[in-house]
């Protein structure tokens, strides 16, 4: 007969230093397992406090307080005949560790610290907190006085332990646990730890959904067992929107998951598997007899007179396995970013956004993710969700309220407004119109000419100068500059303006949160005027590149049929801050950033995910785009590159605070640490690359026919006589296949590869001295 157990991993869109509302949603996850008949309960990392407390993880108000909500729970009458395992920070001979906290019935059973910090990408845990480095080892623990007067414990187990029910063992990991080369949770299998909890903080990434469902399976799968991922979900006040995804496995299959996406505050997975499934998995697998005496032995902390497993173990069905259909990444930016700006929105007091509408691709896609928003809203309201529907009530201020049609609430919340000057077209205000109808928000159209001449006449007063156009006889590069940026800072400005009062022109109490527009590339790149229209309170498309937005506007024109997306797609970037010449635009971005979009990408992927200097950059490039440019073309663009970033850098220190989507973002806060003052010649770099290109011209007019007398000769040739330094030189592309000379290369940079006539064989390198 099976011993079946049901098992509860919790999702909890929780807020930093939210002590109260934290309680009452890990109270109502307990609540809901209890519900499903769970014996266990699992809920994500740091749940108590809030994952993203950062420096206040250093003020002892944290800690005190992360105790006094630990206390409630044990307590509280839901809290009973229920193995419950909850995150906090403890401080613990001085340090402070990342825990989980499981108790049971008023007495707490483990406090399990972190072993390993996560400290890439947005993450900055050792800051904070001390790994616990002692593998499979407990020590003891004295508890505050608050919990001993209600517990009657002195002392629990602190460390790498695992609990040992009537009928179970249960082992745990941490977030980055799972994902580290080291990671435990074989060494825990291999000591009899049937199921394993994971409480995690991962964000979300475009694309990168499938990562931590693929090692759950492969960990399963590899080491049997039934393994618990409990996420957090939603934005708890930064910049990252964390990933949900909360799921139950068994033996390498996915039982049950919750939602990437939701409104939800509060989702719970329940899943009911059969211990002797994991046992039979693993006797199958005989060569882990061979490894598992040399394997940890982790101290047990045993739950004398608790089962796991159900008295009614016969007519408790077991949860089927399923299949894990993931979001494409259209999907993701038109969910994502919609539910991060619900968070924004409803725990700012605000009553809605300001976005000023272009009628450009960037400015159109915010627009269409706070429709996208709206629909979310709909949608949960229609399905009972009663904290979405008090929570819209109170943001539109009305209690009879109940939201029905997208449109209707678009129009509640948003204010789009067209900002026009002497150079904006007739198109793109026509284009601002048309999607602003169709989403249903709130539109203004007004032109901004007359604050742009009051400005300059300030000027013009003080220095007697009138700075023009080119077109209008300007002389000098920056009164061109300084004309467009006005334009751009008036605009900010007046919606800031806008933004504060639109809410008492419409008759309703607060203000509106400014929206940005401005894409990741740009920023990369720099192409934008800091403290412009891009500067706001959020930006949900900060860290979303101009080719992902293209196809978001492709997914959502047909998705929420906007028609108008097809014309905003098919029209040419602009800025629209030069002079029309004949009522036609002169002034592409690309042809402005003398790069495209395409390039851009190229170019911040290598920069910030292969780590490329100018010179590395410059040599991955020169093979992957060989076909399309010479090489000096590649040199001269990823120089130009370079010069742009360095000059821009800047700017990224004032960058509106984004919704984290790619890997490439350049945001300063605190995923893209490095300098905003640079040497912008790059004269050392550059000069490598020049030096590159110069040996790569002589060393390709060498006839081929030389290298059969061997290479060696061919490269002393090359030396250049009065350098002492050594050079280096890379044949990703120096050789071409060439029947007539015997040489045969691959693209990879091995010289193995290479083979001659004369049977010659270089050493095993990648980069030869010259």
């Amino acid at each position: 007969m099976g011993k079946k157990v049901t098992i509860a991993a919790c999702t909890l869109n929780q807020w930093a230093l939210d002590f109260d509302g934290n309680l009452k949603r890990i109270l109502k996850s307990i609540e809901i397992a209890k519900e499903h008949g769970a014996t266990f309960r699992s809920g994500p990392e740091l749940e108590i406090c809030g994952y993203s407390c950062e420096d206040h993880f250093l003020e002892g108000d944290t800690l005190f307080h992360s105790w006094e909500v630990l206390l409630e729970l044990l307590i509280n009458p839901l809290c009973q005949d229920i193995i419950i395992d909850v995150g906090m920070p403890v401080m613990h001979k001085n340090l402070i560790y990342n825990c989980r906290v499981i108790f049971l019935n008023k007495k707490i059973l483990l406090i399990r610290p972190k072993l390993l910090m996560c400290n890439e990408g947005n993450y900055r845990e050792t800051r904070w907190f001390c790994s616990w480095r002692r593998i499979a080892e407990i020590e003891n623990y004295y508890l505050p006085r608050m919990i001993h007067e209600y517990t009657n414990q002195s002392v629990v187990p602190f460390g790498d332990g695992v609990l040992a029910t009537m009928d179970t063992c249960i082992g745990f990991e941490i977030c980055e646990e799972l994902w580290n080369s080291q990671s435990t949770h074989i060494s825990l299998g291999l000591d009899g730890v049937e199921i394993i909890a994971n409480s995690s903080g991962s964000y979300t990434e475009l694309r990168k959904a499938y990562v931590t469902v693929d090692l759950i399976k492969s960990a399963t799968m590899k080491s049997g067992g039934c393994y618990i991922f409990s996420n957090l979900r939603g934005g708890d006040g930064g910049r990252v929107y964390f990933n949900g995804n909360s799921c139950i496995a068994l033996n390498g299959n996915i039982l049950n998951r919750g939602c990437q996406f939701s409104l939800k505050d509060v989702e719970v997975v329940c899943a009911v598997v059969d211990l002797e499934d994991i046992r039979s998995y693993r006797n199958h697998m005989r060569s882990r007899t061979e490894v598992i005496h040399v394997s940890p032995k982790y101290p047990r902390i045993n739950v004398s007179d608790f089962f796991l497993s159900s008295s009614i173990t016969d007519i408790l069905p077991e949860t089927n396995p399923q299949i894990w259909n993931y979001y494409t990444p259209e999907e993701e930016i038109a969910l994502g970013p919609a539910c991060w700006l619900w968070d924004y929105l409803r725990r700012s007091g605000q009553g809605g956004f300001f976005l000023p509408l272009s009628g450009g691709i960037d400015s159109s896609s915010v627009a269409c993710i706070v429709f996208s928003m709206c629909h979310l809203i709909v949608q949960a309201c229609s399905d009972g969700d009663q904290e979405v529907l008090a929570t819209i009530k109170r943001i539109v201020c009305d209690a009879d309220y109940f939201p029905k049609d997208p449109k209707d609430v678009c129009n509640r919340l948003f204010v789009t407004c067209y900002m026009g000057t002497e150079n904006s077209s007739k198109e793109t205000r026509k284009r601002a119109e048309r999607l602003a109808a169709q989403i249903g928000s709130y539109h203004i159209g007004i032109t901004i000419d007359t604050a742009i001449t009051a400005m300059m006449a300030i000027f013009t007063t003080i220095t007697k100068k009138v700075p023009k156009f080119s077109v209008h006889g300007g002389s000098d590069v920056r009164e061109s500059i300084a004309l467009q940026n006005i334009q751009a800072r008036i605009r900010m400005v007046l919606s800031y303006l806008f933004a504060q009062l639109m809410l008492w022109v419409r008759g309703r109490p607060g203000g509106l949160l400014v929206l940005g527009s401005g894409n990741v590339d740009e920023a990369l790149r720099g192409y934008m005027t800091k403290y412009d229209c891009s500067s706001a309170d959020i930006n949900p498309i900060g860290s979303i590149s101009k080719n992902d937005l293209k196809k978001f506007l492709n997914y959502v024109k047909d998705h929420f049929e906007l028609n108008i997306l097809e014309e905003i797609l098919n029209a040419v970037p602009t800025a629209e801050l030069v002079p029309l010449q004949e009522g036609k635009l002169v002034q592409t971005d690309e042809e402005d950033m003398g790069m495209t979009y395409d390039e851009l990408s190229t170019f911040g992927q290598l920069r910030k995910q292969k780590c490329c200097g100018p010179y590395s950059m410059f040599s991955k490039l020169r093979t992957e785009w060989r076909h399309a440019y010479s090489q000096e073309e590649i040199a001269e663009k990823v120089k130009h590159f370079f010069r742009c970033y360095a000059i821009n850098r800047h700017k990224m220190t004032v960058l509106t605070p984004s919704y984290h989507a790619e890997y490439y973002s350049p945001d300063d806060n605190r995923f893209d640490h490095r300098p905003f003052l640079y040497n912008a010649t790059w004269k050392w770099q550059f000069h490598a690359i020049d030096e590159s290109l110069q040996n790569y011209s002589t060393f390709s007019s060498i006839e081929s026919k030389n290298c059969e007398t061997g290479l060696s000769e061919n490269l002393k040739s090359t030396r250049t006589k009065s350098s002492t330094k050594r050079r280096f030189i890379s044949f990703d592309s120096h050789f071409k296949n060439d029947k007539e000379s015997g040489i045969v290369v691959s693209n990879a940079v091995d010289f193995n590869n290479f083979k001659f006539k004369n049977n010659y064989h270089h050493s095993n390198t990648s980069m030869l001295y010259v």
